[in-house]
């Protein structure tokens, strides 16, 4: 009777285990997965950190602290020059070039059913928040209004932020899709004197404002919104790991540091980093605090180089860009050679250094790597995971993915392809070129160059341009910049 019992709920109880094993086996797949934090600056110079620049003159003490417990990548690229196309390429893994990323102001920037790294983490069981500036555009139809087309449209299951940088109007602060309230007071332009340009120090353009809002108070208010994320997050307990994009709209202009900030260093935009930083460390604090910091893959980058000029390092004895030349707009690395800060805590060695050539359009990728789930066609078509580098094995210049194709502000292309870097034009492409209204490309003499080539491993500074001695190299490049521009994707599907 006993075998006869046995043999006939044998194949419901073998079900059952393999069902519980699966179960479980999922599950523990799940708990493995890291929290991800990925905080991103504004307008911030690879020579800032002093991790990366041992003559700066701004204490990052934290950022330096994230620097010695995790990699420090020194050849990482935002996928462009600007903001919004640089958080494009970061949310999308598909280079900016290949969308009108002109029409921010008025419509959304992500198509709804392309694939993003908020999305892809939550299809993979994450909850995903964002806090900061988005600057991909909503659908604009009155602040009065639901706002489509931006963060909780896209894959972030919340978003309290502002529309794009502190000193574009209208200023206000959004929940989800919706202004908190309404732009409906005014504030007049202002403008920094001590010999700042109009675009740095205390600028804003006048347009509508908020009454809630004060500019000065934003950076600290989005540091509340985090830390409360966080805190949330450690005391909900859900069992999902936590996907926070943390997007200060700082150092930005307006350079606005609080009091305590006043006089760290020579000036206002060392001060304001200084901030940052500072803003930064107590958001790490609330990770450490939550119980969440050895869980929680960390990554720090910005959006692209700062608006200093030769005369500020003059003034200042401070070179933002640690010696690379341009600024932000720029092809020149000064524009788009970004520090980039992973710690990983039991998985990325400490204090390590990793050289490989990675880009933004590349996190994608990489978080599909980390959550074991495989890209499929065209997705992140731009986008290359650098998780073996993470791992500790490298691969040196740009072998470990296609060429690196930016696009200047202006519209000059450069393509990075091992050691040559090539720009389809003379000058920066972007503001170091100047950044009034009346702009004109630099052209060309009898005899000159028409474009530039460096060789990026003897003369990273970019200061010998190689485009006439090697014409067989700049014909390659243009060739296969060309090419890349006019194809739909870098990643072989």
């Amino acid at each position: 009777m006993h075998d006869r019992i046995h043999s006939k709920e044998l194949p419901m109880t073998r079900s059952l285990i393999i069902t519980l094993i699966s179960f479980l086996f999922f599950c523990g797949l799940n708990a493995k997965d890291p929290n991800v934090l990925i905080i991103l600056v504004d307008d911030f110079g690879y020579g800032d950190l002093k991790s990366y620049n041992p003559d700066s003159k701004i204490p990052t003490p934290h950022l330096d602290q994230l620097a010695a417990e995790g990699m420090r990548f020194t050849d990482a690229h935002s996928a462009g020059s600007l903001c919004h196309p640089s958080r494009y390429g970061l949310m999308t893994g598909q280079l900016p070039y290949r969308i009108d990323y002109s029409k921010w102001p008025q419509h959304g920037l992500i198509d709804p059913e392309r694939t993003t790294v908020p999305s892809l983490l939550r299809g993979q069981g994450y909850s995903t928040a964002m806090v900061g500036k988005w600057h991909l555009g909503f659908e604009e139809n009155g602040y009065e209004n639901p706002l489509p087309g931006g963060p909780v449209d896209v894959g972030f299951d919340t978003f309290f932020g502002i529309r794009a940088s502190t000193d574009i109007p209208p200023y206000f602060y959004i929940d989800g899709d919706r202004a908190l309230v309404p732009p409906i007071d005014r504030i007049d332009n202002n403008y920094s004197d001590d010999g700042w340009t109009k675009i740095q120090g205390a600028f804003w353009r006048e347009g509508g404002i908020s009454p809630n809002l004060q500019l000065e108070d934003v950076l600290p208010r989005f540091t509340d919104e985090a830390v409360g994320v966080i805190r949330d997050h450690a005391r909900e307990d859900t069992g999902k790991p936590l996907f926070l994009y943390l997007a200060y709209p700082a150092p930005h202009t307006p350079w606005l540091p609080s009091p305590a900030f006043h006089g760290l260093t020579n000036n206002m935009y060392g001060d304001f980093t200084a901030m940052v930083d500072y803003m930064i460390g107590r958001v790490l604090t609330a990770l450490e605090q939550s119980g969440m910091k050895e869980e929680t893959l960390v990554i720090f980058s910005s959006d692209n180089g700062p608006v200093w000029y030769d005369k500020d390092t003059e003034r200042y004895d401070h070179a933002s860009t640690g010696g690379m030349r341009g600024m932000k707009g720029d092809a020149y690395e000064g524009g788009h050679r970004m520090p980039f800060i992973v710690r990983w805590p039991g998985e990325v060695e400490a204090g390590s250094v990793a050289d490989q050539t990675i880009c933004f359009t590349d996190v994608l990728a990489t978080m599909a790597d980390v959550t074991g789930r495989a890209l499929k066609e065209d997705e992140g078509p731009d986008s290359f995971s650098f998780l073996e580098a993470l791992k500790g094995n490298e691969v040196k210049n740009t072998s470990a993915r296609a060429p690196l194709v930016l696009q200047s502000a202006r519209g000059h292309f450069a393509i990075r392809s091992g050691k040559w870097k090539y720009i389809n034009g003379l000058g920066s492409g972007g503001f170091s070129d100047g950044f009034s209204a009346a702009y004109k490309a630099v052209k060309p003499g009898p005899n000159d160059p028409t474009g530039q080539l460096y060789d990026m491993e003897k003369d990273p500074q970019e200061t010998t341009n190689l485009w006439k001695k090697n014409q067989n190299v700049v014909k390659r490049l243009a060739a296969e910049l060309d090419k890349l521009v006019e194809a739909q994707h870098t990643r072989e599907y």
